[in-house]
């Protein structure tokens, strides 16, 4: 495993099989299944930033369960879905906080030399590798888009 994050998430599945943590070895092994899918399905080796991309895609689910089963007051399941996302958030890097979010945008709309809501792509694109993982893609994309249409 040539990548730090798998790295990490093998060496805490064997720690926690060691210490009988059922609930952790289960979340681990399906993150590290998802991860070893997409190498498998693409016959490629995923790099750092392609791993956050998985883990962001399965905690975006988890929170989307995490939100259906609390307003389905299945609490069962939603402390489930809430402790998986614990985990899977322990392996992404620190969240970027509102005013870095928005410099970000700022550079980006400035490199990409964007003018109007049809550049959108373009200064997504850009922005992708310094949000990945660290800020949900819907919010960026409405501050993107606010940013544009001033």
């Amino acid at each position: 495993m040539s990548n730090t994050i798998k790295a990490q998430m093998d060496a805490d599945l064997k720690t926690a099989m060691k210490a009988h943590d059922k609930e952790k070895v289960q979340i681990l092994r399906f993150v590290l299944a998802a991860i070893k899918q997409k190498e498998v399905d693409e016959r490629i080796s995923l790099d750092e930033t392609q791993c956050l991309s998985v883990l962001d895609k399965m905690a975006r689910q988890h929170r989307e369960a995490l939100t259906q089963f609390q307003e389905a007051g299945r609490t069962d399941l939603a402390d489930k879905e809430a402790l998986g996302l614990a985990v899977i958030q322990s392996y992404l890097p620190t969240p970027l906080s509102d005013e870095e979010l928005l410099k970000l945008i700022q550079e980006a709309i400035v490199a990409t030399q964007a003018s109007s809501a049809k550049d959108m792509g373009l200064v997504m694109a850009h922005l992708k590798p310094f949000i990945q993982g660290r800020a949900e893609g819907g919010i960026v994309s409405k501050l993107v888009k606010d940013a544009l249409c001033k």
